[in-house]
């Protein structure tokens, strides 16, 4: 019989499959890589922020690292030169989050928690809101997928032909960020850019067509999940490093192949 500490994993692992095949495989294709890792470090200032005021405000740390995220896809979405207000944004979030860390020194762990994250020490509230915020991203982007799509490959004839390019580039920037948040509950921030952007990635490099894209980025992420799984089982290994260290070396691999 399996410990709840692995199912929990490989659940997670699962969801964290089908994040990198939605979210990894739309910032590959708006080639703005970069988000992830923005998202990343604005959702530890939210984290912190929502733990500090925890004596003010009960709210699940999680939301406020969402939030977070979110504000810093606006600010890419907004921006003329995307790469240059996420790397602003990053630089005043992680000053926000070691000025909120510095405010809450007994409970900083938390926040350090997710900076690292572990596949082996998810709770079931922690699997609960991964699945919730999985299925809504699932849901938005099989309704919009069409507008999601021309906007990644063609923003300007997206908006020839009618459709409210801005709006879609919003809430697509937004969905990615959310999945970043979803994804690093599970790897931590250092890590989560590995798992979302090598999947797809390698993917774009290999698949012939788009849908197959979104499939090989789920198959990659999901086998450099389980891999970095099935070795911690049997060696001191921490398993998000593990999947992180695969699901590059799959990227390399079929990068050297390409060239």
């Amino acid at each position: 019989m399996l410990d709840e500490f692995i199912i929990r994993a490989i659940i997670a692992i699962l969801l964290l499959a089908i994040n990198a095949s939605i979210a990894g495989t739309f910032t590959i294709f708006k080639d703005m890589p970069f988000l992830v890792a923005g998202s990343a470090h604005a959702a530890l200032a939210g984290a912190a922020m929502m733990i500090a005021l925890e004596n003010y405000i009960n709210i699940n740390p999680l939301f406020g690292a969402i939030i977070f995220a979110i504000l810093v896809a606006f600010s890419a979405a907004k921006a003329k030169q995307a790469n240059v207000a996420i790397g602003i944004a990053f630089a005043f979030s992680m000053a926000v989050a070691v000025l909120f860390i510095s405010l809450i020194k007994e409970q900083a762990a938390r926040v350090w928690g997710l900076l690292f994250g572990d596949l082996l020490l998810l709770t079931n509230d922690d699997i609960f809101l991964m699945a919730i915020a999985t299925v809504l991203i699932i849901i938005v982007c099989l309704a919009f997928n069409r507008e999601f799509l021309f906007i990644s490959f063609d923003m300007e004839g997206a908006m020839v032909q009618g459709i409210k390019a801005n709006f879609f580039n919003y809430l697509l920037l937004s969905i990615i960020a959310v999945s970043t948040v979803v994804t690093m509950k599970a790897v931590g921030a250092i890590l989560v850019y590995a798992m979302l952007i090598a999947p797809a990635a390698a993917a774009n490099k290999k698949a012939g067509s788009i849908a197959g894209v979104f499939t090989m980025a789920a198959f990659f992420a999901l086998f450099a999940g389980f891999i970095g799984l099935l070795l911690s089982i049997y060696f001191p290994f921490s398993p998000s490093a593990i999947a992180a260290l695969v699901a590059t070396s799959i990227y390399f691999i079929l990068y050297k192949k390409g060239s």
